[in-house]
């Protein structure tokens, strides 16, 4: 049986099974010979997206991006809605199915993230691109599904100023000396969200990371999505083991509660 592989992994079968594989390469490095044991999941992520083994300092950006990314809290949607799942009793499946279809959108989701790097590319570190863009209202693509953001990509719409945990990781990750664009972010931070009259988000800040790692929108889309992956799944198997009483949001306690409906047998009655 011919090999199975594709650009990003190559298989080789078992002699005496063809359904197994006896060696697996990704981009060319061996899976299980090479990488195990010597390279770490980040640097294994980066080699997955991205085709080639990181630097030191692409490793500690990423690897910082997605600690940033790791939980964004109860308070986000995607969360939220992984949550919801699991108090119900949903499978853990659906739980994070869930997560990622709340967290998909581009109002804090994924897509806004795309819609970030898109602006990235084309306005790189001009200033004054920047301006003139974030001072524009968003207009809807015809030939797209997504309808108009509401806001410029990459900043919050609900915030008055910059959030702690949002200047940290931004601090932190323009620090790493990675690329250009975080550090050109964090220098003219103030003067974007002047231009944009709203304060820098997270998406933002995945946004700028994600450009300097060399990710495609596309790239980046799909990692934002996979990064907040785990927070999700832990809030989600907490409120399944809590049950809904102890749901943090919208609890209902009725004063006068009925208890369990009475039935009397009568056909008449149950009609």
């Amino acid at each position: 049986m011919e090999s199975i592989h594709t650009r990003i992994w190559q298989e080789e079968p078992e002699p005496d099974n063809a359904f197994a594989a006896a060696s697996c390469h990704c981009h060319g490095y061996d899976v299980y010979g090479d990488l195990l044991g010597h390279a770490s999941w980040i640097e294994y992520l980066f080699l997955l997206f991205r085709g080639e083994a990181p630097s030191a300092q692409q490793a500690r950006l990423l690897e910082g991006l997605a600690m940033a990314l790791a939980n964004p809290g109860p308070r986000d949607a995607a969360v939220h809605a992984a949550m919801c799942g699991g108090v119900g009793g949903s499978t853990s499946a659906s739980c994070l199915m869930a997560a990622l279809a709340v967290g998909a959108g581009a109002s804090g989701g994924a897509r806004e993230v795309r819609l970030a790097m898109e602006d990235w590319l084309a306005r790189g570190t001009d200033l004054a691109l920047w301006q003139t863009g974030l001072a524009a209202k968003p207009v809807a693509n015809p030939a797209d599904v997504w309808p108009a953001p509401g806001h410029p990509p990459g900043f919050d719409p609900y915030g008055v100023r910059c959030t702690g945990p949002v200047r940290q990781t931004l601090a932190h990750l323009a620090g790493l000396g990675c690329g250009e664009s975080l550090a050109w972010l964090q220098d003219h931070r103030s003067l974007l969200e002047s231009a944009a009259g709203l304060p820098l988000a997270m998406s933002g800040i995945a946004a700028a990371a994600l450009r300097d790692l060399g990710c495609t929108p596309a790239q980046g889309e799909m990692l934002f999505l996979l990064l907040r992956l785990p927070g999700a799944a832990v809030h989600a198997l907490e409120q399944r083991d809590g049950g809904y009483k102890n749901f943090p949001f919208f609890r209902i306690e009725l004063e006068n509660d009925p208890g369990p409906a009475q039935t009397t047998g009568s056909t008449e009655n149950a009609i």
